[in-house]
This record gives structure tokens, C-alpha cells and sequence, in this order.
């Protein structure tokens, strides 16, 4: 009687194991690119509120807040998710926007949108789970303006600027809500113009550096002007500076108001720094100059001391 032989085993051949592997490593890394982690950072916003009232209002404020800080990464992640899906084919033909990782199609379509749904009920449940449910009310505001921004509202001049604005303005009620601190109507209205200021100037420079080819890349473009976007910036800069003041000169205590007061001149200088900066052609995103400009990150730091001293 033959005995048969061993049935041996079929091991997949390393080469293919190594492919599979890198495969998986280049999605990986196009799916965060996608989630935009250098925007990140802004989210540190939701701390606004607590900073300016110099305190977390609430036991363990501090872990809420950071918790707050996830779920509006999720949020915004998954904003810029399905607004790169929406705008791919336009971005194809931007000079840098054709290297995101939809428009290059190194990230599927399909992927994203599934990237997106995940991240949008993470957003969503994580005021639930911590017992804020008015922090996913204010979750569910941003990303429902965001992804009508996306649809149509992007397309729209003047709403559109206000559109990107109130992203950065619920930010700071997001963390406001959660951490129960209440902000200031002045405050408010510095975090509204400063975030208006940045959009502003974000379509500023998209003009300069696009010219005629502006329209194409962003419909919205066809309302504005270079000079009336300039004359615009630096008036909401002016205001902002106004508000500061007032807002500054209503702290209830002396010390905070001398302080406070004289940071005014450190923001000033960073504002009048911003503005130089975007009055030059450059395609570098807004957010790169205001974090790697050394005189305008030496104002930033200044600004800070100043107000942290204050508090």
C-alpha cells in the first residue's frame, strides 16, 4: 500500500505579502493626507472660551475639552472627505489642489465616502457618550453648514465667506458648551472676525495668484475683487482690533485688564503682519503663514504672553 505523500502547505510568496503591505501603507497615508491633519491644530479652538474666563468651568473640564477637540477632528475630517469628492475634477486642474489624495486618485472615491460616514457618526457620538448632547447639536450645526458649503453654498459669494467663518465660531461654542463656560459677546464677536478675517484673506490670495483662471477653480470668485477683498480684510481687522479692546477693558478684574489691554498692541502687530503677508502672490496656504512667518509667529508668541500673564 502506497502511502501518499504529505499534503504540504501553500505559503504565500513574500514578495506578495511585502506588495499587499505597502498597498496598504500608501492607503493609509492617503487616507490621513485626506483628513487634512495640518488643519488640525484649529480645533484647538474649542479652548477659547475656557482661556479667556481662565477656567474650565466644570470638575475634569480639562479631559472635556479634549474630548471635544476629537470629535470636531472627526467632524472636520470628514468635511474635508467629501468636499475633495465633490470637487475632484476641478482640483485636477488647480496647480496644487491636483495632488490631494482624491483628485491624484490615490485615496477611491468609494473609500473616502465610507472614511467620511465613519467619522461623521464618531463626531456625532461623542457628545452622547460624554452626556453633552448640546455639544452634537453644535457638532451636527457644523457639519451640516459645512457639506451645504460643499453641495452649493461654496458657489455663492458672500455667503460662502460666511460659511468658513461659522466653522471656526462653533468651534469656540463647541468648547464653551462642553466645558460650560459661558464667552463674552465681545469675545464672540473677536473669534467671528478673526475667522471671517481669514477667509477673506484666503480668497485674496486665491485671486492674486489664480488671476482670470479663478472662476474656474471656485465659481464664487466671479463676485469679488482683489481691491475690495483687501479693503474688506483690513477693515475686519480694524473691528477686530476695536472689539478686542472692548471686550479686554470688560474684564472684571484690574489686573486682566492692564494686561489684556496691552496685548491689544501684540495683535495688532500680528494682524499688521498678516496683512503684509497675504499682500504677496503666493500659493501657500493661509495657515502656513501664519504658523512659519518668524515675525509673525514672534507676534503670536507675544500676544500669547501677554494674555497668559493677564490671567
Amino acid at each position: 500500500m502506497t502511502v501518499p505523500p504529505p499534503a504540504t502547505q501553500v505559503t504565500e510568496p513574500q514578495s506578495t505579502t511585502k506588495a499587499r503591505v505597502a498597498d496598504s501603507a500608501r492607503w493609509l497615508k492617503a487616507a490621513v493626507q485626506g483628513m487634512r491633519p495640518r488643519q488640525w491644530p484649529k480645533n484647538l479652538l474649542v479652548f477659547a472660551a475656557p482661556l479667556a474666563g481662565d477656567t474650565f468651568g466644570r470638575s475634569y473640564g480639562l479631559w472635556f475639552g479634549l474630548v471635544t477637540v476629537v470629535a470636531f477632528i472627526s467632524a472636520s475630517s470628514a468635511v474635508y472627505l467629501i468636499n475633495d469628492v465633490v470637487d475632484a475634477e476641478r482640483d485636477r486642474n488647480h496647480p496644487y489642489k491636483k495632488f490631494r489624495p482624491i483628485a491624484s486618485r490615490r485615496l477611491p472615491v468609494p473609500h473616502a465616502v465610507t472614511l467620511a460616514v465613519c467619522l461623521v457618526l464618531t463626531g456625532l457620538g461623542i457628545g452622547l457618550v460624554i452626556g453633552v448632547p448640546w455639544l452634537t447639536v453644535t457638532i451636527a450645526a457644523y457639519m451640516i453648514i459645512s457639506f451645504l458649503y460643499s453641495a452649493m453654498l461654496k458657489h455663492v459669494p458672500f455667503i460662502e465667506l460666511a460659511c468658513v467663518a461659522s466653522g471656526f465660531v462653533l468651534r469656540v461654542v463647541g468648547g464653551a458648551v462642553a466645558m460650560r463656560v459661558p464667552p463674552s459677546g465681545w469675545f464672540l464677536l473677536v473669534c467671528s472676525l478673526g475667522a471671517l478675517m481669514v477667509a477673506i484673506a484666503k480668497r485674496y490670495t486665491e485671486l492674486t495668484v489664480l488671476g482670470s483662471d479663478a472662476v474656474q477653480h471656485r465659481p464664487a470668485m466671479r463676485g469679488y475683487s482683489a481691491g475690495a477683498l483687501r479693503l474688506t480684510q483690513r477693515v475686519v481687522s480694524a473691528v477686530m482690533v476695536v472689539s478686542y479692546v472692548f471686550w479686554a477693558a470688560t474684564e472684571p478684574h484690574a489686573r486682566a485688564n492692564v494686561w489684556h489691554l496691552i496685548s491689544s498692541v501684540a495683535l495688532a502687530a500680528a494682524l499688521v503682519r498678516f496683512d503684509r503677508l497675504t499682500a504677496r502672490a503666493t500659493s501657500k496656504p493661509v495657515e502656513d503663514l501664519i504658523a512659519r512667518d518668524p515675525l509673525m509667529v514672534c507676534a503670536e508668541i507675544a500676544w500669547l504672553a501677554l494674555f497668559a500673564i493677564g490671567l
